[in-house]
């Protein structure tokens, strides 16, 4: 059997989606990044306060990923079939979804946001500039929604240059925000956590902006009107709601598994929330390109499958997992090796937190491995595939049965010193303990032949 196809179309599609979603993921973390260096430079208290209010925003991107993850699914494979009246439908549900759930977030943060806080964190030290920062980071959610949104679903059509651009616009727009309004420059007063917040606002603004302007003006792929955003058959309506939501309650319930490790890291100490915060987007580094492959993964697989050609499904499935399985082990090393770096990059933090994140980073570098094939597995092909009530199993069982109950586990351990053993680097393991067995999982359920279901209409 060939372990990697020789068909050059195979590689040339995977890279030309990834690339650009890779480069776009490691601009945007470059601006996460940049926000924490510059607001680390305010202190723990500050680094803590912003780490822990952007808990929602982490929390709200589940949400939308899923919406898009789960019109992917159907995207993709009508892709193969070049349905593209069934694709603007698809847009519509998946434009009027996101617009719902993304005002209600907003209004409720907007006037709750202590509440919200209050939630993550009991820490009365920072609990202040958290408040302060989200609430005026909340007006951003709307619009990274909605542009998220609309990228995810061009680049379902093979659509992903335009991402590129929007992160480099995105990228300067929230530096050079950052350092008017975090430090007061320009002769305006200095905002501290305030003026990260509203930099980043404007900067979403200004990417959505440039998304709506090329989706109904530069792009001619799937032709689309602001009308057909409005209208969508109700059997599609069934199809969305019977093929979307299993990834969209995934990725979601995954998400409150997220929130409930913030909230429990988020009673322990100051320097475990700035060291997880720091650990945290350096994992995301790790990711980036593991990333950009799952999302070309989907469309590549869904479109074999909506075109009926499953042969070519699974020959490209064995492909795909070589070769994330070799991008886990460069990327894992890499971090573990260079984790130093980034570290050094937050000068103003305390020795302890500097000491902590760099255990944290060590563990999370091992996990990585696992978590670039699995992801391989359950965010590209079986999602592309059709296969997202497996996923959806797997990840609430590993979530609830397996991370949740060792986390809080460990952490009151801790915390109660009736098991010394349950040092911070421990908890923060038993945070990603599932990323060390997730992958065999997945590795099964690639071997047999359940996992390949059309989901189109003729």
């Amino acid at each position: 059997m060939k372990l990697l196809t020789k068909d050059k179309s195979f590689y040339k599609t995977l890279l030309i989606i990834a690339l650009p979603v890779a480069l776009q993921q490691l601009i945007s973390l470059a601006v996460v990044m940049l926000d924490n260096v510059m607001v680390g430079s305010l202190g723990d208290v500050s680094l803590s306060a912003v780490s822990q209010a952007n808990q929602v925003t982490v929390f709200f991107t589940f949400f939308v990923r899923g919406i898009s993850g789960g019109a992917a699914l159907l995207i993709s494979q009508y892709w193969g079939k070049k349905d593209t009246e069934r694709i603007k439908q698809i847009f519509s549900m998946t434009f009027l979804t996101t617009v719902i759930l993304a005002g209600v977030v907003t209004v409720f943060v907007f006037f709750c946001p202590s509440l919200v806080v209050r939630f993550f964190s009991n820490n009365t030290e920072l609990l202040s500039e958290a408040t302060d920062y989200i609430r005026i980071a909340c007006f951003s959610y709307v619009l990274f929604a909605l542009s998220d949104t609309f990228i995810s679903m061009l680049r379902c059509v093979e659509i992903v240059k335009i991402t590129f651009v929007i992160s480099i616009v995105s990228f300067f727009t929230n530096l050079g925000g950052n350092y008017v309004l975090i430090f007061g420059k320009l002769g305006l007063p200095a905002m501290g956590v305030e003026g990260a917040a509203l930099a980043t606002v404007i900067a979403r603004a200004v990417e959505l902006i440039i998304v709506m302007v090329f989706f109904f003006k530069v792009q001619k792929k799937i032709k689309v009107k602001p009308k057909d955003l409005f209208f969508a058959e109700r059997v599609m309506w069934r199809d969305f709601f019977k093929y979307g939501v299993p990834v969209l309650v995934g990725d979601v319930q995954w998400g409150l598994v997220g929130v409930v490790k913030a909230v429990v890291i988020g009673r322990l100490s100051l320097e475990m929330m700035a060291a997880v915060s720091i650990t945290d987007v350096v994992m995301q580094l790790g990711l980036i390109f593991a990333n950009g492959l799952a999302a070309g993964a989907c469309v590549i697989i869904g479109k074999t499958v909506g075109a009926g050609d499953f042969k070519k499904t699974r020959e490209y499935s064995t492909s795909i997992e070589l070769i994330f399985g070799a991008v886990g082990i460069v990327m894992g090393l890499g971090i573990f090796f260079l984790r130093a770096f980034p570290v050094s990059l937050y000068t103003e933090i305390s020795e302890a937190t500097r000491a902590l994140a760099m255990q944290l980073l060590g563990i999370g570098a091992f996990t990585l491995i696992g978590t670039s094939y699995h992801m391989a597995c359950f965010t590209g092909i079986n999602r592309g595939a059709g296969d997202s009530r497996f996923v959806f199993k797997v990840d609430m069982i590993c979530g609830w049965l397996v991370v949740i109950p060792l986390t809080v586990l460990a952490a009151a351990g801790h915390l109660g010193n009736w098991a010394p053993f349950f040092s911070l680097p421990l908890v923060f393991l038993c945070t990603r303990i599932d990323q060390c067995f997730k992958w065999i999982v997945a590795f099964i359920r690639l071997r047999g032949n359940k996992w390949i279901k059309n989901v189109t209409r003729d």
